[in-house]
């Protein structure tokens, strides 16, 4: 080991320490090698600005007078979860409006000047963090300790007690690239794809994204610190369908789905610039967040792992005509070719897109770069190291298919 994160701490109490932004380092490799670079840089800082749907909001309301048990309850429309304490909710990031009547859609719609059927949970959480005015309506479970029946107010970020983002599934290490063989277009969670190989979406913006360079989990775990959102977030544990068993390169890089996060951060502290819900025609609702993650250089392999480039990664090219779990794919393709704008299918020529701005993930890891270096961001050890053992279980062994009356 080159160094502790005590050591780095100290550097960077000191103004001695020397900290990068991933690309930087990747240039500094291959100028220098990874031997000369391990002895130089103490942080390395990564970043992306993607849709991470399995993303939401705790809010705490404070109580009223006389108080209320909430177990209904609408922000500007979009339902939030209730069954929690008397005045704790969960707004989900791709929780759709439930208008009680057209009238109060078509007023919603004046005041917010948007398609309500495009609003979200996401766009919820992006006004609140942004200081704005939300409606809340909430209906009650009448009791001794809580006679009150309905409450209706105007909420902002400032006249609620927490609001916090708990996000279940952040930071995909790698993931799918989208194309579409079928005979008509097709709506999906990474935007239209159209028919007869049309065109290739891909969602992670590649070797400047945080998990890729890391791929073991060595430097990060459970308390690690994060760039979440414009504020400071922290790792709370592994994501849901989280799967480090995925295949690898000899890199150690994965060639599909793999890791992923569980992240938690103040909203309060946000900035709705990195915070936005977005929606997909025809498909439904998202959030893009923007998630950076330091990442301490304590040794060569941890150098040698961020050198990676995007000719060195691949993600598999699925093809969604075919509506099953396990979908065929065309075999891997590196996301050097991805960012090219085309890439090549069975002799056909494919253009693409990415879902994740290749620009704000940079810009992140600078942002975070220079936090780090002002001393407004920390830098920690974890308190656990994240699993690297979990399978991925699929539910189609237990079940099957039913008919509503």
């Amino acid at each position: 080991m080159l160094r502790t994160i005590a050591q780095i701490k100290e550097k960077l109490e000191d103004k001695k320490a020397v900290v990068w932004t991933v690309e930087e380092l990747k240039v500094q490799v291959a100028e220098k090698g990874v031997s000369q670079v391990a002895k130089e840089v103490d942080v390395v800082t990564t970043g992306t600005f993607e849709p991470m749907e399995s993303s939401g909001a705790m809010i705490n309301l404070g109580h009223t007078d006389p108080p209320i048990n909430i177990r209904q309850c609408w922000l500007d429309g979009v339902p939030a979860y209730t069954g929690l304490g008397a005045v704790d909710l969960y707004l989900g990031a791709t929780a759709i409006p439930d208008y009680r009547s057209s009238g109060e859609a078509n007023e919603l719609e004046a005041r917010l000047g948007m398609n309500h059927k495009e609003r979200s949970g996401g766009h919820i959480i992006q006004d609140l963090i942004a200081g704005k005015q939300i409606q809340l309506k909430a209906m009650g479970q009448v009791s001794d300790c809580y006679p009150r029946a309905s409450f209706q107010t105007t909420l902002t970020r400032d006249t609620i007690n927490q609001f916090y983002l708990y996000n279940p599934r952040n930071v995909y290490q790698n993931f799918i690239v989208g194309v579409n063989a079928g005979e008509r277009i097709l709506y999906t969670y990474l935007g239209p794809l159209h028919p007869r190989l049309g065109n290739a979406v891909y969602s992670c913006p590649g070797a400047i994204s945080p998990l890729f360079n890391d791929p073991l989990l060595e430097l990060i775990g459970i308390g690690t610190p994060v760039f979440l959102g414009g504020g400071i977030g922290y790792i709370a544990a592994e994501g849901t369908q989280h799967f480090p068993k995925q295949r690898r390169l000899a890199n150690q890089t994965p060639i599909g789905p793999a890791a992923t996060l569980t992240l938690v951060g103040d909203a309060k502290t946000m900035d709705p610039r990195w915070v936005r819900g977005c929606y997909f025609k025809n498909y439904g609702p998202s959030l893009m967040m923007g998630v950076g993650i330091p990442l301490p250089m304590l040794s060569e392999e941890a150098v040698a792992y961020c050198a990676i480039k995007d000719e060195d990664i691949v993600a598999p090219i699925v093809d969604f005509s075919i509506p099953r779990r396990v979908r065929p794919t065309f075999g891997l393709v590196n996301y050097a070719q991805l960012k090219s704008g085309k890439i090549k299918i069975e002799g056909e020529t494919v253009r693409t897109a990415p879902l994740a701005s290749i620009p704000r993930s940079r810009e992140i890891a600078t942002l975070l770069k220079e936090q780090i270096l002002a001393g407004t961001f920390p830098i920690a050890e974890p308190i656990a190291p994240l699993p690297k053992d979990r399978a991925f279980l699929p539910q189609d062994r237990w079940g099957s298919q039913f008919a509503l009356d």
